[in-house]
């Protein structure tokens, strides 16, 4: 005989294997912590803090009889961006985080991309902090307008003037004239 268990809509006997209840027909769903996905995120995380957690502390000869440890970092050995980066506020981080991705996967403009970044609608990130991400990000606005003229090209069918309107829109894509120019320059 299976294990019998409450319906937690009616609160009636059934079946732990149901898969909804015969009284109510609500489903009968196991804890999401006994789901298989949440088994194998659990594993890969549990995984990768064992593994991420290794201390590499060997040890080489460096050509004149002085060992030398591979964990030993001197002052000049770091190089001057993770210097800089260290007094970096997390959320100012967490802003060039979001402007890779957005300039990445959406070929946003400059100005479209601070939009994003500051927007009660968007990313809501203090004005210094989307700032600190435009300036930081590396991004070619350029090959981002051509992108998104390609989009609209093949997506829309819109002829090059309208899509050179959408590229330098307010209400559009915010990217400059220079940048949309290129864009229709070097569409196909």
């Amino acid at each position: 005989m299976s294990k019998m268990m409450k319906c937690k809509s009616c609160s009636k006997e059934i079946a732990s294997s149901a898969k909804s209840c015969p009284g109510c027909g609500a489903k009968n769903k196991k804890p999401f912590y006994k789901r298989g996905w949440f088994i194998v995120i659990v594993f890969f995380i549990i995984v990768a803090a064992l593994s991420g957690g290794g201390n590499d502390s060997a040890t080489t000869d460096n050509g004149i009889g002085q060992e030398v440890s591979k964990n030993q970092n001197t002052e000049k050995d770091i190089p001057v961006e993770e210097k800089k980066e260290e007094n970096v506020p997390t959320e100012h981080k967490s802003a060039l985080i979001k402007a890779k991705t957005y300039s990445e996967t959406m070929s946003m403009s400059k100005a479209g991309l601070y939009n994003q970044l500051t927007s009660d609608a968007g990313e809501k990130f203090p004005a210094e902090a989307a700032q600190y991400a435009i300036d930081n990000v590396q991004a070619d606005w350029k090959e981002n307008a051509l992108k998104k003229a390609k989009t609209y090209q093949k997506s829309m069918a819109m002829s090059s003037s309208a899509i050179y309107d959408q590229l330098t829109s307010d209400a559009g894509e915010k990217f400059t004239q220079e940048e949309a120019q290129y864009a229709i320059d070097n569409l196909e």
